[in-house]
């Protein structure tokens, strides 16, 4: 249970960012942070995601559906 919930938050902080990065972008202000940063953390946040949902089937903590057939 505790890894869906950290994937869930993960994937909230994950729009978050996805957000914050198209507000800057809409912004056009010279002052503001990079939209790369954001974006940077996007990309971090999903790549962290994938490893864990991997790492959680690998030790067996969470079961993927069987096929169906």
């Amino acid at each position: 249970m505790l890894i869906k919930i950290l994937v869930g938050g993960l994937l909230l902080f994950m729009v978050f960012n996805l957000f914050k990065a198209m507000m800057i972008m809409l912004k056009d202000d010279p002052n503001s942070p990079p939209m790369s940063k954001f974006i940077g953390r996007r990309v971090l946040t999903s790549a962290i995601i994938v490893g864990l949902i991997l790492l959680a089937v690998a030790t067996g903590l969470i079961t993927p559906n069987p096929t169906p057939h």
